[in-house]
C-alpha cells in the first residue's frame, strides 16, 4: 500500500502545484461549457429546426478550430519546454510561428466556408428518415447562422495564438479572465438578441451568432491589451512583431514535430464529424439528440480535459530541464488524480442524465435519446481522462506521429468503421450505435497504458535548439 501511495499519489505540494495550474483552466473551462449550454437550450427554445441547424454549422466550425489548435499545439510543445530552459528568445519565435500559422489557416477556413458550406452542410440532412419541409427549415437556420460566425473566426485564431503561449509559461489566470468576460457577454447578448429582450431586436439564431461575434472580439481586445502592457513580465512579447522571422531550423523542427498534430486534429475532428453524419442517418432527431449530448458532456468533462492540460504542460517543462524521471512521477499522479476525479463526475452525469434534456424545448423522443447517451457518456468518463492523459503525455515529449497513430488514425480505422458500419447496415438505434463507438475506447486504454509504461514518449526536444 505504501508504495502505491508513493508511486500514484503526491504530497501536499505537488498537488498546490497542480491545483494553481489548472484552476483558472477549470474556471475558464466551467463557465464557458455552461454558457455554452444555456446558449444551446436558448437556442432549443426556438425549436427542434433552430437547434439541430446550429448544431450542423458549430460542427464544420469545430473542424476549424481543432486545426487552430493542431498547427498551435506543435509550437507549444516548444514553447513549454523553451520557458522551461529559460529560452525566451525561442519562445517570442515560437510565437511567431504560432501567429503566421493561424493567419494561413483563417484564410483557408473562410474560403472553404464560404464556397462550400451549403454542400457541407447536406451532409448530415438525411432525406429517408426526416421531412422534407424539417430538412428545408434546418438548411435555412444553417446559412443564417453560419454567416454571421465566420467574423468570429480571426479573433478566435489571435485569442488561441496569445493565450496557448502564455500556458506555456504557465500563465493561465488572464486567459481566464479574458474568457469569463467574453462568455459573461456572450450570455447577455444571447438572451437580448435571441427573444428580443429589453426592446432589442429578436434575431433567433443569427442573434446566437452576433453575440458569439462580438464576445470573441472582447476577449481577443482583452486579452491582447493585457499581455502587451505587461512585457517585463511576458518577455517572449518584446519586440516580437519588430519581425516576424522565425529561424528555418526552429521552422523545420516545428513542422516536423507539429505536422502530426495539426493533422490529427484536422483529421480527428473530419473524422468526429462524419461520426456524427452516421448518427444523423437515424433522422433530425437524432442530430438534436447528440447536440444536447455533446454540449453536456462538455459541462461535465472540464476537469478531464484541463488535466489533460495540465499534464502536458508540467511534464513539458520538465522534460526541457532535463528531468526525465521527474517528468515520469509527475505524468503517473496527476492522470490517477485525473481518473479518480472523474468516478465522481461521471457518476453525477449518470445521476442528472435523466433530468438534463427537460430544459429544452424539443420532442420526446429526442430527450429519451439524449438521456441515454448522456449515461453512456458519464459511464466511460473515467476511461477518457485515461485516455486524454495519455494523449498529452505522448505529445509533450515530442512523439508527435504517435499520438497521431494514436488519435486520429483509431478514429479513422476503428471508431469511424464501426459507426458506420452499425448505421448503414444494421437496424440498431442510435443509443447503440454511440454505445458501440464509445466501446472503442477500451481499446485505446491498452495502447495508451503500453506506451506509458515504455517510457519512449519522454524526451527533451529543446536540448540543441
Amino acid at each position: 500500500m505504501s508504495s502505491f501511495r508513493k508511486r500514484y499519489i503526491g504530497d501536499r505540494a505537488f498537488y498546490m502545484a497542480v491545483i494553481a495550474l489548472i484552476v483558472p483552466m477549470i474556471v475558464q473551462q466551467g463557465i464557458t461549457q455552461f454558457v455554452n449550454l444555456l446558449d444551446n437550450v436558448m437556442v432549443g427554445r426556438l425549436g427542434t429546426n433552430p437547434m439541430s441547424g446550429v448544431a450542423i454549422v458549430n460542427q464544420i466550425i469545430f473542424i476549424f478550430n481543432l486545426t487552430i489548435f493542431g498547427g498551435l499545439s506543435g509550437a507549444s510543445i516548444f514553447g513549454a519546454q523553451f520557458y522551461g530552459k529559460g529560452d525566451q528568445e525561442g519562445l517570442r519565435h515560437s510565437f511567431r510561428f504560432r501567429m503566421l500559422f493561424g493567419i494561413g489557416v483563417t484564410v483557408l477556413g473562410l474560403c472553404i466556408f464560404l464556397c462550400f458550406g451549403e454542400q457541407l452542410f447536406h451532409l448530415y440532412l438525411n432525406e429517408e428518415n426526416s421531412n422534407p419541409n424539417d430538412i428545408a427549415l434546418t438548411l435555412g437556420f444553417a446559412k443564417e447562422y453560419m454567416l454571421i460566425m465566420l467574423w468570429g473566426l480571426p479573433p478566435f485564431m489571435i485569442v488561441q495564438v496569445f493565450s496557448s503561449t502564455l500556458k506555456d509559461m504557465r500563465e493561465t489566470f488572464s486567459p481566464m479572465v479574458a474568457s469569463v468576460i467574453s462568455i459573461l457577454i456572450n450570455l447577455v447578448l444571447n438572451y437580448l438578441l435571441i427573444f428580443g429582450s429589453f426592446g432589442f431586436p429578436k434575431m433567433g439564431v443569427r442573434g446566437a451568432a452576433l453575440a458569439t461575434v462580438i464576445a470573441r472580439y472582447i476577449e481577443m481586445l482583452y486579452l491582447v491589451i493585457y499581455a502587451e502592457r505587461r512585457k517585463k513580465k511576458f518577455i517572449f512579447l518584446q519586440g516580437a512583431f519588430k519581425s516576424l522571422r522565425v529561424p528555418w531550423s526552429l521552422v523545420k523542427k516545428i513542422t516536423v514535430t507539429g505536422t502530426p498534430l495539426l493533422l490529427n486534429e484536422t483529421f480527428w475532428s473530419m473524422g468526429t464529424a462524419m461520426i456524427n453524419m452516421c448518427y444523423a442517418t437515424r433522422g433530425l432527431t437524432a442530430v438534436a439528440a447528440t447536440n444536447i449530448t455533446g454540449t453536456v458532456n462538455n459541462l461535465f468533462s472540464i476537469v478531464l480535459m484541463t488535466m489533460g492540460n495540465a499534464v502536458g504542460i508540467m511534464a513539458g517543462q520538465q522534460l526541457g530541464a532535463d528531468e526525465i524521471e521527474g517528468a515520469k512521477d509527475t505524468v503517473r499522479k496527476v492522470m490517477f488524480f485525473s481518473v479518480a476525479s472523474c468516478v465522481v463526475t461521471g457518476g453525477l452525469l449518470v445521476l442528472c442524465a435523466p433530468f438534463i434534456p427537460y430544459i429544452y424545448n424539443t420532442e420526446d423522443t429526442v430527450r429519451a435519446i439524449a438521456t441515454q447517451t448522456l449515461i453512456i457518456c458519464g459511464c466511460f468518463q473515467p476511461i477518457h481522462a485515461f485516455v486524454n492523459c495519455a494523449y498529452f503525455t505522448i505529445r509533450s515529449g515530442g512523439k508527435t506521429f504517435i499520438t497521431f497513430l494514436f488519435d486520429c488514425v483509431f478514429t479513422w480505422a476503428v471508431c469511424l468503421p464501426i459507426a458506420f458500419c452499425l448505421s448503414r447496415f444494421t437496424a440498431l438505434s442510435v443509443v447503440w450505435v454511440f454505445f458501440f463507438v464509445s466501446c472503442a475506447d477500451l481499446l485505446k486504454v491498452a495502447i495508451g497504458g503500453a506506451m506509458l509504461k515504455s517510457g519512449v514518449w519522454a524526451n527533451n526536444v529543446v536540448k540543441d535548439a
